[in-house]
Order: C-alpha cells, then sequence, then structure tokens
C-alpha cells in the first residue's frame, strides 16, 4: 500500500501537471477546430465552446442507418437496391461537426468545378424549381434550394458543396440514406439524430464524400437527385419533354407539412452573410 507521503506527492504532481496539459490540449484542439474553415458555427472560442458541448451528444456511430418504422410514407426511397456501386478505396477521414469537413481524398480543382457546373445546370432547367442561394446550414457557401418545398429542410434547401475539400450535405430519403451508407458513398451528420438536435440539422441529414474522378461526379449526382426528389418531390431525370414527374407519397408529406413554417430558419437564418460561393478555388 502507497503510504501518507507518497499518496500527497503523487496528488501534488497531478495538481501541477493537470493545468498545463489541459491548456496544451485545448489550444491543439481549438486549432483544429479553426483549421476546418468557415461553416454553420462561427470561428471564434464561443463557436468552439458550443461544438464541444454539442459534441457529447452526437452520434455515435454515423454509419448506423436509420430505422424506417412501418408506418413511414413513402417506404421505398429514390433509389432500387443495385443503383449505386460500392465506392472504391477506404472511406475518408472526416472530422468536426459544424463545421464537418472530409480532410483525405479531396475533390481537385477540375472535378470540383465540373460538379459545381452539373450542380448549376440543374438550376437552370426551370422545370426543375430549384433556385442558388447562400445556404441556412453552412451560412459561407452556397447550396440548391427548392421553391415547392415539401419535406422539412432549412428553407427548402437539397444540398450545398463545399470548396475546400469537395464534399456536400445534403438530405435524403432513410432508404437512399442507407444505401449510401452500406457503399460507402458518405456518412451521417453528427447531429442527424432527430429530436431536439432538429432545430441544427434534419434527422437524414448526410455528408456526401467528395467526388475523385468523373465517373464519381456521376454517382454524386445521382444522389443529389435523390435529395431533390426528398425535398421536393420533383424528378429531375424524369420526362424530358414534359414536368417533371412527382412522388404522389412525397406530395402527402408537403400537404401534412401545409402551413407550417421552415423548421431551422430561426436557427441557423437564411442569408445576409458573405457567401463562399461554389465556384470557389477547391
Amino acid at each position: 500500500m502507497l503510504s501518507e507521503t507518497y499518496i500527497h506527492l503523487f496528488t501534488t504532481i497531478l495538481t501541477l501537471l493537470l493545468p498545463p496539459l489541459l491548456a496544451f490540449y485545448i489550444h491543439y484542439d481549438y486549432k483544429a477546430f479553426l483549421r476546418l474553415g468557415p461553416g454553420g458555427t462561427p470561428s471564434t472560442p464561443l463557436g468552439y465552446l458550443k461544438i464541444k458541448l454539442l459534441s457529447l451528444i452526437c452520434l455515435r456511430d454515423p454509419f448506423k442507418p436509420l430505422p424506417i418504422p412501418p408506418h413511414f410514407r413513402p417506404q421505398q426511397g429514390y433509389f432500387t437496391s443495385p443503383a449505386l456501386a460500392t465506392r472504391k478505396g477506404c472511406r475518408p477521414l472526416v472530422q468536426g461537426v459544424a463545421p464537418q469537413r472530409q480532410q483525405t481524398q479531396k475533390s481537385d480543382g477540375k472535378i470540383y468545378k465540373l460538379l459545381v457546373t452539373r450542380l448549376r445546370a440543374l438550376a437552370q432547367d426551370p422545370r426543375n424549381r430549384l433556385v442558388e442561394r447562400t445556404s441556412c446550414f453552412e451560412k459561407h457557401s452556397s447550396g440548391l434550394f427548392t421553391s415547392i418545398p415539401i419535406t422539412r429542410t432549412c428553407g427548402g434547401e437539397i444540398c450545398h458543396a463545399h470548396p475546400s475539400d469537395g464534399s456536400l450535405h445534403l438530405t435524403l430519403h432513410p432508404s437512399d440514406a442507407k444505401l449510401v451508407l452500406e457503399n460507402h458513398w458518405g456518412e451521417r451528420h453528427p447531429l442527424a439524430r432527430g429530436g431536439w438536435c432538429r432545430r441544427f440539422v434534419p434527422r437524414e441529414f448526410m455528408l456526401i464524400y467528395a467526388p475523385r474522378d468523373e465517373r464519381e461526379v456521376d454517382v454524386v449526382m445521382r444522389i443529389v437527385a435523390a435529395s431533390i426528389w426528398w425535398v421536393s418531390g420533383i424528378d429531375v431525370n424524369g420526362e424530358e419533354g414534359g414536368p417533371r414527374r412527382r412522388s404522389k407519397d412525397v406530395e402527402a408529406v408537403g400537404r401534412a407539412m401545409e402551413g407550417r413554417e421552415c423548421w431551422a430558419c430561426k436557427v441557423h437564418g437564411c442569408g445576409g452573410r458573405s457567401v463562399e460561393k461554389m465556384t470557389g478555388d477547391a
């Protein structure tokens, strides 16, 4: 057994060492938070403290899909099972809560420019009922919004791309999100757990990994199409000559929401900030 002298000495050493070690950890961790770049949380000590508190309730497993209750409508999402091939290689390293950023396997400038061009082409087709404006979630990047939202997101936001790494955030039907997770194209946002956390992001909020080549841009655009369908009911890959098809089941969600305000606009705001354009340097 340790003598009283040794216990006293050990306690004294801990008392002397813990404060500088804690200060060093906080300094290093705060610098890592700043390196993530601008996002939905201010890059300030207060913003850092907010994220550290929120991290206590974050998802422990971002790769575990949401359960789909039997009463959920529609049960089937935009995709069928073989719609997405498995992404090659290991998953990239992703860090942060808000902002959440991909640290490895980023898009290069050419691929990111192609992705942005494809996203903007969707907004330029009036049949898709899409507009580009400041992201409600990020506040420092632009995103795609639908003018006819029927599934609750921040002001009808569908997706936004991150110029710093090429990744995207978007909202998917739980069935489509499950397919994306199983085929390694993305992961759930740390705060996408529903309940009280819906004041920050929807329960179906996902990070989609940055495309590394043109083939992967095609896959990411199919995932974006699934997000547009879930938020607006419009299939951007639908009929070429006429109006886009809309899901009757998803429209029922919209009817149930009539008269309700945007669930996140009060929390996030939907504009009035400087915008890091989707066309920014990757």
